[in-house]
C-alpha cells in the first residue's frame, strides 16, 4: 500500500519545541510532599535545560540551610510550533 505524503513546504518549518520550569517552595517535611502555601514558586519559562538548570542551582544554593526547601525543573511536553 502506498502513502501518500505532504509535499515538502520550503518556507515552512516544523519543529518540536519544550519549555522548563523552575518549580518548588517550602514544604512542610522533608518528604516535600506537602507545599507550604503562600511559598510556591514557579520561574520560567526557559527555552532550554541549561538555562533552568543555572536558576535551579542558584536558587537551591540561596536555600540551603533551609532542609525543608526544594527546587526541580519540570518539562512541558512538547508542543508543534510552526515558524
Amino acid at each position: 500500500m502506498i502513502q501518500s505524503l505532504k509535499p515538502f513546504a520550503p518556507m515552512e518549518t516544523v519543529m518540536m519545541k519544550s519549555r522548563f520550569w523552575v518549580v518548588g517552595g517550602e514544604y512542610t517535611s522533608c518528604d516535600c510532599e506537602t507545599i507550604v502555601q503562600g511559598t510556591e514558586r514557579v520561574v520560567g519559562p526557559f527555552d532550554s535545560r541549561t538555562e533552568a538548570e543555572r536558576t535551579w542551582r542558584s536558587l537551591s544554593e540561596d536555600h540551603r540551610p533551609q532542609a525543608q526547601v526544594r527546587f526541580t525543573i519540570a518539562q512541558e511536553p512538547p508542543s508543534t510550533l510552526s515558524a
